[in-house]
């Protein structure tokens, strides 16, 4: 999703949530204005999740139809010109054992590449999709939605989060859990006090972490909270309940006639959705315990979630659009990690600076014709190639690799996390090989990124070997049929880097077919050429605090 190609007048986007009850699908036509039309949204209910949470295994059945239903939304999306598919998926794929399988099978059976994304992510995602279409002021809430295999909590304002959490409570997982067998029988007050409880000990830890924040509204998205409204508004006996708001003791009356029917029954309540009808239950006891351990009296219901998250998300990186803040989520969640680890930011942006235009001048030799996402990608692994320190100097690359794979970035999928390791795992010893990225379980497409990403690294960081900053600039000029020039423009007396950089030359021949040779041009700090570089404002502008 990073690296958003420029907008052609009605460029058309696809956006499609693979949730754990739903796969979601909004196909977008974007405007060179920032502006955008929703061209159709639609849903189908393919219960990923069904029987899996104990096993931690997505059953064939469930996968078989959610494969179905991606390769129907993706034809459908063709017929209306998609350009471009952004899919992530959330609690049934990223718990299950068996992910790879069914990822692999949407890759080939529907021709897309998904995603999977953390829970904490998923919450990030739904707060920027819920926070575009609703009018805070001043005020700062609590963002709930209740899925089918988690909860996304956030705490927020208009403009940023200040908490984000993903608890494993959600309709499905606690229904498989606590529902057997019971449908010809209403559901006894004991049970749904149980589910309750369950769920009131998995707030334990979030609550007392939010007891720091002021919370003056409650924001509710998702279908569960959508249709314990829906099914407020109609019990109303004035038939004037706003639908927009679903009271605690609205909630309550619901709940009870929920439990007081057998399912066959519970189907046919007035506003009720029957595809939820088994699992609705669950879901408003998980509401029903917030609201009582919250004291909430009210939840705003919000229609919005992570697919206008992900069209949030990608509108934000169009060129012009006005951002929140002027670091995105992803250059702020690389640089608290940076920072959290003590990195030389000095050392970390000259070779970040060198990196891109090293990258930048191979893609106008035409040795490479990767784009903006794999430009993106390169300058937050040589941002964080020396975190490892944090832990040991030696071996830091390896350490490095740790770091990054197992902490929560937001803004990345787990693909791009761990591309990102292993181009900062590479970045000094020996260089990658193909037999060694081939055990990793990433795709040949993506171990190849990451061979000709980590060369434009490995040079980098030889080319500010000395951390003193005497390379100013680097690019790749005079390509020949069997060679590549490698322009080095210096201030001084540079040794060490020209060593270094007579270390890559080998690995460089066997990643690009080209043998290197550089060429070193001194000059005056006073008379340095301008070299074009788009940067980041990750490196032409670092704030005091991320």
């Amino acid at each position: 999703m990073n690296g958003v190609p420029a907008i052609t007048e009605g460029r058309v986007v696809a956006f499609i949530d693979i949730g754990t009850n739903s796969i979601r699908l909004m196909i977008v036509r974007l405007f060179q204005n920032c502006t955008y039309n929703v061209l159709t949204s639609q849903k189908e209910v393919v219960r990923l999740g069904e029987g899996e949470f104990g096993q931690e295994i997505i059953h064939d059945e469930a996968m078989d139809r959610a494969v179905v239903v991606c390769k129907n939304f993706v034809d459908l999306a063709r017929s209306f010109g998609t350009e471009e598919f952004v899919a992530v998926a959330t609690s049934a794929t990223r718990e299950a054992h068996n992910r790879n399988h069914f990822l692999n099978r949407i890759r080939h059976e529907a021709g897309i590449d998904v995603g999977v994304i953390s829970g904490r992510e998923e919450a990030r995602l739904i707060y920027m999709g819920v926070v575009s279409g609703t009018h805070l002021e001043d005020s700062q809430a609590l963002f709930i939605d209740i899925g089918g295999g988690s909860t996304e909590i956030i705490i927020g304002n208009q403009h940023s989060y200040h908490f984000l959490d993903s608890l494993r409570v959600g309709s499905i997982r606690l229904t498989n859990q606590y529902f057997k067998n019971t449908d010809k029988d209403p559901v006894p007050r004991v049970l749904y006090d149980k589910i309750k409880r369950h769920v009131k000990n998995e707030l334990i830890r979030p609550l007392n972490e939010m007891k720091e924040f002021q919370i003056d509204l409650a924001v509710g998205s998702s279908g569960t909270i959508i249709n314990l409204a829906e099914i407020a508004s109609r019990l109303n006996p004035n038939g004037k309940n706003d639908d927009l708001f679903l009271t605690r003791q609205d909630l309550k009356r619901v709940s009870e006639l929920l439990c007081s029917v057998p399912l066959v029954q519970r189907r046919k309540i007035p506003g009720i959705n029957p595809e939820r009808a088994d699992i609705i239950i669950a879901g408003a006891a998980i509401l029903d315990t917030f609201m009582d351990l919250l004291d909430l009296d009210r939840i705003q219901v919000s229609s919005r979630g992570l697919k206008e998250g992900l069209l949030a998300e990608y509108l934000s990186r169009m060129e012009d659009f006005p951002l929140i803040g002027q670091l995105s989520p992803r250059e702020r969640s690389v640089l608290q990690l940076a920072r959290s680890c003590g990195i030389n930011e000095l050392h970390a942006r000259t070779v970040a600076r060198l990196s891109l235009e090293l990258y930048d001048s191979a893609g106008k030799t035409g040795i490479h014709q990767y784009g903006e996402k794999e430009r993106d990608l390169l300058l937050y692994a040589t941002f964080l190639h020396d975190i490892g320190s944090f832990i040991s100097y030696s071996n830091h690359h390896a350490h490095s690799y740790y770091l990054i794979r197992n902490t929560e970035l937001l803004g990345f999928d787990q693909k791009e996390i761990a591309t990102m390791a292993y181009i900062t795992r590479f970045h000094r010893k020996k260089a990658p090989r193909k037999k060694q990225l081939q055990i990793s379980g990433l795709d040949k497409t993506t171990r190849d990124t990451i061979r000709v990403l980590s060369a434009f690294l490995r040079l980098a960081e030889s080319l500010d070997r000395s951390h003193t900053g005497l390379i100013r600039h680097a690019r790749f000029v005079s390509p020949g049929k069997k060679e590549l020039k490698l322009e080095i423009t210096a201030t001084g007396d540079c040794q060490l880097e020209i060593w270094g950089v007579e270390n890559e030359v080998e690995n460089f021949s066997r990643v690009f077919q080209k043998k290197l040779v550089a060429e070193i041009i001194f000059v005056d700090a006073n008379d340095l050429p301008a070299m074009e570089c788009r940067l980041s404002p990750l490196l032409n502008h670092i704030p005091d605090s991320p």
